[in-house]
C-alpha cells in the first residue's frame, strides 16, 4: 500500500539516549569520500583508547569493495562493522528516477531507525545528512540523539562575492531554508556538522538553539619521494619542457572535464607547446572525452595524458606533487571539494570555478585563479594567465598551508566525536 509522506513517521517523539549504548556511524554510500571518512573515524577511535562502543553501519556492497576499512574496524577495540542485510539493501528503491531517489531517502531513514533500536544506540552520526532533510522536515526522528554531516547548503551563497543566482537557484534556496527550519526544531537533532564553514552562522539563525558546528574536510597527506614523482612523470611519458595541469578525480560532466579540454582550442600554439593536460581518474564518459581530445589534437600541439583508473589514496599525493597547476573547473558545484585541500597540501595553485563555496575559498585563501568554468573561453584565459606568468597568480604559500592545516583528518574526527559526547540541548 502506498504511504503518504506526511504520515510516514507516526508517533516519533524525542527519547532520551540510553546510558552505555552504542555510537552508530551510518553510511550506505560506497564511493567518493565515504570510505576515507569512515577510516579516519575508526583510526581516531583506536588512538582515543576510550571505552566507546562504535557500530559502523554500511551496505553489503561496502563490505565487498572496501575490505581494508572492514579489517581496520575489526582490529580496533570497541569498533565493529554492521552491514545491513542483502534483503534490506535489495528492497531499497532504485536511484535511477527522481521518485525512486525520494522514496529511498524515506526508506533508508526507516532502516536507520530500526537499526538504532536494535543496536541500543546512544547516538547516531549520519555521514551524509543532506538526503534525509525532507524526511526529517516531515516528522522523521530517531529514538536517540543524532548528528549529521551537512554537505551542500546553498541558501547562504548570497553572502559570497559575485553571487548571481538563477531563478531556479533562488527557488531552491528558499525551499532549503523552509526545510531546514523544520529540521532544526527536531528535539533529538544534536549537531549539524557543516563542511561549509561559512554556513554555520546562517544555519544557527534558523535554529531555536545553536546546533551548527564547522567540520573540516579531512585530508591525510603523506608526500611521496622525489624519485617516485619522477617515476610517475616517466611512466606517463610527459615531455620535460611541459608544465602540467592536473584534473584529478571522477572525470565526469559535473567536474568540467569537457570544458577544460575544449578550452585548449582557444590557446595559441606557442602556449600549447608548453602545456601537458593530465587527466587522472575513473570515468563513465571516456568516449566523449576522447572525442573532445581528438578535436583538440588536430591543430594544437598540446600534450594530453590520461589515466582512466582509480588511484589508491597512498599514491594520490604523487600526482599533486608532480603537477604545476590543479584544475577544478566544476560546473556550478554546491559544497566543498577535497581537490582544493589536496592542492593546498601539495603547495600548488588551482584554477577553479568561481561559483559558490569553492569560489569563495579560492578568493579568501588566495588559492589560485577563479573563472566562470562553464565557459571554455574563461578557462582558456585563466590558463593563459598562468602560462605567461606563473607569478601572476593569486596564490600565497602561507595561506595554502593554513588552509591545508585547517582540514587535517585528526581534527575532522575530533569534532565529530566531541559532538557525540556533548550533552544534548533541548529545543
Amino acid at each position: 500500500m502506498e504511504r503518504s509522506f506526511s504520515t510516514c513517521f507516526p508517533n516519533q517523539t524525542a527519547v532520551a539516549s540510553p546510558a552505555g549504548g552504542t555510537t552508530v556511524l551510518f553510511d550506505l554510500s560506497v564511493r567518493g569520500h565515504h570510505p576515507s571518512y569512515l577510516r579516519h573515524l575508526i583510526e581516531y577511535a583506536g588512538r582515543e583508547n576510550s571505552d566507546r562502543s562504535i557500530a559502523v553501519v554500511v551496505s553489503p556492497v561496502f563490505v565487498k569493495e572496501h575490505p581494508d576499512v572492514v579489517e581496520l574496524a575489526n582490529r580496533t577495540a570497541g569498533t565493529r562493522v554492521v552491514p545491513i542485510s542483502e534483503a534490506e539493501f535489495a528492497a531499497l528503491p532504485s536511484r535511477k528516477s527522481k521518485w525512486g531517489r525520494l522514496r529511498r531517502y524515506f526508506d533508508e531513514w526507516e532502516l536507520l531507525r530500526r537499526t538504532a533500536q536494535r543496536l541500543d544506540a546512544a547516538h547516531c552520526t549520519i555521514m551524509y545528512f543532506d538526503t534525509y532533510l525532507l524526511p526529517l522536515a516531515l516528522g522523521a526522528s530517531l529514538p536517540c540523539p543524532f548528528s549529521g554531516i551537512y554537505f551542500r547548503p546553498t541558501f547562504h551563497y548570497c553572502q559570497f562575492s559575485g553571487d548571481r543566482p538563477s531563478r531556479k537557484e533562488q527557488l531552491q534556496r528558499w525551499r532549503e531554508k523552509l526545510v531546514l527550519k523544520r529540521v532544526l526544531r527536531n528535539p533529538n537533532l544534536h549537531r549539524m556538522l557543516c563542511l561549509d564553514r561559512f554556513s554555520v552562522e546562517a544555519v544557527d539563525r534558523l535554529s531555536p538553539t545553536p546546533k551548527a558546528v564547522p567540520l573540516p574536510d579531512p585530508l591525510d597527506f603523506h608526500p611521496v619521494s622525489e624519485a617516485r614523482v619522477s617515476q610517475i612523470r616517466q611512466e606517463l611519458g610527459i615531455e620535460p619542457q611541459r608544465r602540467i595541469a592536473l584534473l584529478f578525480g571522477a572525470l565526469n560532466e559535473r567536474k568540467g572535464v569537457l570544458q577544460a579540454i575544449a578550452s585548449l582550442r582557444q590557446l595559441p600554439p606557442e602556449l600549447c607547446q608548453q602545456l601537458c593536460l593530465l587527466l587522472v581518474g575513473e570515468s563513465r564518459i571516456v568516449d566523449g572525452i576522447e572525442a573532445e581530445i581528438a578535436e583538440v589534437l588536430r591543430d594544437r600541439p598540446v600534450q594530453i595524458r590520461r589515466q582512466y583508473e582509480f588511484v589508491p589514496e597512498a599514491d594520490v599525493p604523487g600526482y599533486f606533487q608532480l603537477c604545476d597547476l590543479v584544475l577544478a573547473p566544476y560546473q556550478r558545484h554546491v559544497g566543498m571539494s577535497g581537490i582544493l585541500i589536496w592542492a593546498a597540501a601539495a603547495g600548488k595553485p588551482v584554477l577553479s570555478s568561481d561559483y559558490g563555496l569553492m569560489g569563495e575559498l579560492v578568493r579568501r585563501y588566495h588559492l589560485g585563479i577563479r573563472v566562470d568554468s562553464t565557459n571554455p573561453d574563461a578557462i582558456a584565459r585563466g590558463l593563459t594567465q598562468w602560462l605567461l606568468d606563473k607569478n601572476n597568480v593569486s596564490c600565497i604559500e602561507s595561506r595554502l598551508d593554513a588552509f591545508a592545516l585547517e582540514n587535517v583528518a585528526e581534527e575532522f574526527a575530533r569534532v565529530i566525536f566531541e559532538a557525540v559526547d556533548e550533552p544534548l540541548s533541548r529545543v
